[in-house]
């Protein structure tokens, strides 16, 4: 491939990185928080590919993008939920 096709690439993936993650950090609902999160463990997941570390991709993909994710909306979820019981 071009290389400058690549680099613009590679810059592309880190400002969506950082933008994401930047978002996760100040984002003012929770919800939106946690799938800024997920959006930058994609990212990074992208960038190990690049960096030519497959299994680090596949695990960050994994872990970091989807069971991350997953695991704290069902937390969010379960956590509001006690808030409404406990609110009757």
């Amino acid at each position: 491939m071009n290389s400058e096709f690549l680099m613009v690439l590679y810059v592309l993936v880190l400002i969506g990185a950082g933008t994401s993650a930047f978002v996760a950090v100040e984002a003012k609902r929770m919800l939106d928080s946690i799938i800024a999160l997920g959006a930058s463990g994609s990212f990074m997941a992208v960038e190990f590919l690049f960096l030519q570390a497959p299994d680090v991709a596949i695990a960050e993909a994994a872990v970091g993008a989807v069971l991350g994710t997953v695991l704290y909306i069902i937390a969010l979820r379960k956590v509001m939920g006690a808030n409404r019981e406990d609110e009757q």
